[in-house]
């Protein structure tokens, strides 16, 4: 019976030929683009929906985009739970009978 010689599988060996081929890397000039349009007030929020659910923006931006949608959506959630508190509290330290006198 004869050995034969099985190559170790690499990497190159074992990639998976049908699979979806990758987005083009964004270039840091279009990274600095994204961050100057993020300066403008109004239409950053519209530019992240826009790149985050539209067909036609790299997913890496994509993806970016809906992250910062939900961070944005957190900053939101705690700016208002923070002035509620605050101001909760001083209403309810106004209002004590006799505090002030």
């Amino acid at each position: 019976m004869e050995i034969q010689d099985t190559p170790t599988p690499t990497a190159e060996t074992s990639l998976n030929h049908n699979a979806e081929p990758t987005a083009p890397v964004m270039s840091t000039k279009d990274w600095l683009i994204t961050q100057l349009v993020m300066l403008v007030p109004i239409v950053n929020l519209v530019m992240l929906f826009v790149w985050g659910f539209g067909d036609t923006a790299n997913p890496n931006k994509a993806n970016w985009a809906k992250a910062s949608l939900i961070f944005m959506v957190i900053g939101v959630g705690l700016y208002i739970v923070f002035f509620v508190l605050f101001f909760g509290t001083l209403a309810a330290t106004l209002a004590a009978p006799g505090r002030f006198r």
